[in-house]
């Protein structure tokens, strides 16, 4: 049954995770299995509920209740549905409501990076990458271009934040992912142990080791594992030197490269594809 809840008190304890607590505070570094996230627009929202994610609370504007939220409220049972008008809703938030629906949910529990890497045999390894866009971006691409895995070191910005959930357009729930800083791996350094998961490692970086990203021994190797660095700075010198290949995206007109996000869709349809080949193909919106 249907739990509606028209706001008339912007100081309700109940809204403070749509209007008061943080990013950070949502995800709740100290204890994750207390953490809290929110998916925004219903196509988000469906791919999180289908992933087994826990709904704690609804945030719709009037004229979803009947509409492109419906389906999802009723899925939900008598879990809260706050609602007001869109202003009063950019009000409350701060922001406008794209898609005017939010779902607050539970934070579910990530993965080990043995549970992350068994099976795959193609794998994105984020480092340091911090914003939240470029996160979403490349877990779309991920998700779309053959990659069955994403791993990130503790620098990077959490797939879990509004925004990344937003852009990846829910991929986050559909393509495993977790952090390669678990405790139970702090004994290995995060290349050292994909190598020994028997992946080969390839850093996207330019040198003067570099080979091309067609090169035929990428596509013949069976568990690869493709390196990206931070938005400014790249990857550590200390990575690429780990990397069994330094690869580098052929470049024209002087540019000498592009976007991390940009970088990660040629890299993931390129290096996606084995060598038995890959005959898929997506939508593009």
């Amino acid at each position: 049954m249907r739990h509606i809840i028209e706001i008339t008190d912007f100081e309700a304890p109940e809204l403070d995770i749509y209007a008061r607590l943080t990013e950070v505070q949502l995800l709740n570094r100290h204890e994750p299995e207390k953490g809290i996230f929110i998916a925004e627009s219903p196509k988000v929202i469906e791919r999180a509920l289908d992933a087994g994610c826990i709904p704690i609370s609804f945030l719709t504007e009037h004229r979803h209740i009947e509409g492109e939220a419906k389906e999802l409220i009723q899925r939900c049972g008598d879990v809260p549905v706050y609602t007001a008008e869109f202003h009063v809703l950019t009000k409350l938030t701060g922001f406008q409501l794209t898609r005017g629906t939010l779902c607050a949910m539970y934070r579910p529990k990530l993965p080990s990076v043995e549970e992350v890497c068994a099976g795959a045999y193609r794998i994105a390894v984020l480092e340091n990458i911090m914003n939240p866009t470029n996160i979403g971006a490349i877990f779309r691409s991920a998700a779309a271009l053959n990659m069955d895995a994403v791993l990130l070191t503790s620098d990077c910005s959490n797939p879990l934040y509004r925004r990344a959930i937003r852009v990846s357009m829910g991929t986050v729930f559909q393509i495993p992912w977790t952090f390669l800083e678990h405790k139970a791996e702090q004994q290995y350094k995060g290349i050292q142990l994909l190598q020994k998961f028997g992946f080969q490692t390839a850093a996207m970086a330019l040198n003067d080791q570099s080979i091309s990203i067609d090169n035929p021994k990428l596509r013949e190797a069976e568990k690869l594992a493709v390196v990206l660095g931070s938005e400014g700075e790249g990857l550590t010198q200390e990575t690429i030197a780990q990397c069994d290949y330094t690869v580098k995206i052929p470049m024209s007109h002087g540019v000498d490269s592009l976007n991390v996000a940009a970088a990660s869709a040629v890299a993931f349809w390129q290096l996606g594809q084995r060598k038995s080949g890959c005959d898929c193909y997506g939508n593009f919106s």
